[in-house]
């Protein structure tokens, strides 16, 4: 049985927040530094991306709407299939650029009542 979409939504919301609290007051160097702390960011993500990918497949028009939601996919994969080449500065950037983006997209949604 499918999950409802806003519930992948929320898991997105839930997972980025998470991130966002993770890097509170956190220095790139001291990301770099402690490995609980990036595994805790990158398991985050593989959830933003598992999520998308199920949304995706439940909902493709709701998908649609949120920009960067295949490079999170995309992203999710890396972290999985590709770990020994994950680069730390990568997840930080993501983190620190391109998640709040993709969490207003993904919060504007739910928001709606799409």
């Amino acid at each position: 049985m499918a999950r409802d979409p806003r519930a992948l939504l929320w898991d997105v919301c839930t997972a980025a927040d998470a991130i966002t609290r993770f890097l509170e007051q956190k220095t790139f160097d001291g990301f770099v530094a402690d490995d609980m702390l990036r595994s805790a960011v990158e398991r985050q993500f593989e959830i933003i991306g598992e999520a998308l990918a199920q949304l995706t497949k439940i909902d493709p028009a709701m998908a649609a709407r949120i920009p960067d939601a295949g490079n999170a996919i995309g992203f999710r994969n890396i972290l999985i299939h590709g770990y020994a080449k994950v680069d730390s500065r990568v997840v930080w950037e993501a983190a620190t650029k391109s998640l709040p983006r993709l969490r207003k997209a993904v919060f504007s949604l739910l928001d709606a009542g799409d």
